[in-house]
């Protein structure tokens, strides 16, 4: 067999940077669907929850009772959109929907506070939107709590304070710890899905038979066909850094060479996957199908970048270890939010080498039985 030939391998490479040129399809794909994935998964996911509405229902009338609720209104949390002396009318706007939350204060709300005795003040939601009605009783307690706390004070001196920080998202923006990981699962999907197409599309055009019969060998068609969609997924990867920053917001803390490196070997795992399916798969439809079924489903379900893993079915936790972009968006959140250096996060980094050189060489022997 020959050594591997620069010249053999510029001409694929050219070759196919001419047909993605040619094909408006490969171009949208390629440049726009990241883009308009990414802002619009970004906008759209969010576990940020700032405008609940909130029906009170104040029995006793009181200072200390509207001093309670007037927190409420702070908070930048919660919209009071109605005053009732009925609790029916809570029930009747929480199963309107008109509201998310019905605020009960009990008479004798400030008499019982003097006398320090145990209030029950009862917070209805609307629990046919867990996520909300969940958030929304965090958001009560906290109010609740910070009352509690500053009214006990006023008695006597407290003898422990919490003082709490949080690192790496202050604000616990959920749109911070979002991007990053949404980035991992649309390069996972596109880099395989651009690739997928590659191979079978030489079959079902009857080119490959004729590049079979040149002297171009199996690595240096198959490197010549992922190295252009390797500059692709980078300039998408930079340009999906920018949006992640200038539009979302999120700060990139961490090094921009590790992150181009570390895609880099992304890159490489995910274009291989691709190039196998390509070559198991002849038909483009097939090929796609398949693309969509072992990335998109794996790397949004498993790989932690919206569900955290250990909440997980312990065979499910099993599995997300043979997932690509579960490393990847640990890496991507780790350079963005902590500036994490690569000595933490080796594990990561050694998965991605291995997925990439074992997926790469099993299609270069695929593609091997396929033209004997």
């Amino acid at each position: 067999m020959s050594t591997l030939s620069g010249l053999r391998l510029w001409a694929i490479v050219r070759k196919e940077f001419v047909h993605i040129r040619r094909d408006p399809r490969s171009l949208a794909m390629a440049f726009l669907m990241p883009l308009i994935l990414l802002v619009l998964f970004g906008y759209a996911i969010t576990m940020d929850i700032n405008n609940l509405d909130l029906v009170v229902v104040d029995h006793d009338k009181s200072s200390a009772s509207r001093n309670y609720i007037q927190r409420f209104s702070a908070s930048g949390y919660f919209t009071i959109i109605a005053y009732s002396d009925e609790e029916e009318d809570a029930r009747r706007l929480l199963d309107s929907g008109d509201a998310h939350i019905g605020l009960i204060i009990p008479r004798h709300f400030s008499r019982d506070l003097e006398s320090k005795q145990t209030v029950a003040v009862q917070a209805l939601s609307d629990g046919s939107d867990a996520n909300t009605a969940s958030i929304g009783q965090g958001y009560v307690e906290g109010v609740t709590g910070r009352f509690n706390a500053e009214y006990l004070s006023s008695f006597t001196t407290p003898l422990l304070e919490n003082r709490l920080r949080v690192w790496y998202n202050p604000e616990l923006k959920s749109r911070w710890f979002i991007i990053p990981g949404l980035m991992a699962v649309i390069m996972t999907v596109i880099t395989a899905l651009l690739t997928s197409l590659t191979v079978s599309r030489e079959w079902e055009s009857g080119t490959m038979e004729q590049l079979i019969s040149t002297p171009v060998q199996p690595i240096e068609l198959l490197l010549g066909k992922m190295l252009p969609y390797f500059l692709i997924g980078m300039f998408d990867m930079l340009i999906a850094t920018g949006l992640s920053v200038w539009l979302f917001g999120v700060p990139l803390r961490g090094s921009l060479l590790f992150l181009v490196g570390s895609t880099s070997l992304f890159l490489f795992g995910g274009l291989g996957l691709g190039i196998l399916i390509s070559t198991v798969a002849r038909s483009q439809l097939v090929a796609s199908q398949v693309a969509m079924v072992t990335t998109f489903i794996p790397a949004f379900l498993l790989s932690g970048f919206l569900y955290s893993i250990e909440n997980m079915p312990q065979p499910l936790q099993v599995i997300t270890h043979l997932v690509q972009a579960r490393y990847f968006v640990s890496v991507l959140k780790a350079i963005f939010l902590k500036a994490s250096p690569p000595v933490y996060l080796l594990e990561e980094l050694l998965f991605l080498t291995l997925f990439a050189v074992i997926v790469t060489t099993v299609a270069i022997r695929k593609f091997e039985k396929k033209i004997r």
